[in-house]
């Protein structure tokens, strides 16, 4: 976080303590007050910061990838290399190896998504952001929910409706009596539990990752200005807060590989005739 954030920080956290101790940040920065509100055919919608920060993300991006692609060249420069690298991982890690013979044509689709999800997770780190929107559950659900539908439209247009819906309520291979226990199970998996921990996976960890970066940072701050024997302990916090950074820029991405990789996993199970 920059110096003016964590001064402010420190001081509302002595400030809502009458002793004058620290108290830790809570939830109230993924509910910041709205930047602008407007109503549309009668449904209220909000702007607020991770709104904006989250179409901020996601411009930086296009404008990267069209920056990469913009002028082709055989001996790729930097922008190019980028590009192309992230491309590349999904296309061949994710869309020919994880979903298979079948899944080059969704590369595109699975590129988008790594990329979108990488750009807003990026976010918790940048100076004056400082927050990643997939840390709000609201953004990872609605990725989930997207993904869901073409999970299973994807699995009705390779297999046909009767016999993809036929296959998961009754799973080939198992006895009839069998079918009172792994029917409700097989559903419940497949249109109730793979989105939804699909959306609680990104969320849990950037949401834990920005809680520890922020108490970290505004603790040593309060160690730092707080007076007495407390600002030998600063240091430490501020070396948390570093190493925090760091770990936090891996779980960035590989929480957006990993979405990725899950949605190619869902879509080799909607491609092949076996679940």
């Amino acid at each position: 976080m920059t110096s003016s954030a964590l001064e402010r920080g420190s001081v509302l956290a002595v400030e809502s303590d009458p002793g004058g101790g620290f108290v830790a940040p809570g939830l109230s920065e993924f509910y910041p007050e709205p930047v602008a509100t407007f109503s549309l055919l009668g449904v209220d919608f909000e702007i607020t910061r991770i709104t904006i920060i989250l179409w901020i993300a996601t411009l930086a991006m296009i404008a990267f990838l069209v920056a990469a692609v913009r002028k082709p060249q055989i001996v790729p420069g930097k922008l190019q290399y980028l590009g192309e690298t992230g491309y590349s991982l999904i296309r061949d890690g994710v869309a020919r190896d994880v979903v298979g013979p079948k899944g080059l044509p969704f590369a595109p689709f699975l590129a988008s998504l790594f990329f979108f999800i990488l750009a807003n997770n990026l976010m918790a780190i940048i100076p004056f952001a400082q927050i990643s929107p997939m840390s709000k559950f609201a953004f990872p659900l609605v990725l989930a929910a997207i993904c869901w539908v073409l999970y299973i439209w994807v699995g009705i247009r390779e297999q046909g409706a009767g016999k993809y819906f036929k296959d998961i309520l009754f799973l080939p291979g198992v006895p009839k009596p069998m079918y009172i226990l792994v029917t409700p199970i097989e559903i419940l998996q497949n249109f109730v539990v793979r989105p939804f921990t699909l959306a609680v996976r990104l969320f849990a960890n950037m949401f834990a990752g920005h809680m520890l970066l922020v108490v970290f940072a505004l603790g040593a701050t309060y160690l730092f200005t707080v007076g007495n024997f407390s600002a030998v302990f600063g240091p430490i916090s501020a070396l948390m807060a570093i190493v925090m950074t760091f770990f936090e820029l891996l779980v960035i991405f590989l929480q957006a590989y990993v979405f990725t990789v899950l949605m190619g996993t869902y879509l080799n199970g909607s491609i092949e005739a076996e679940h």
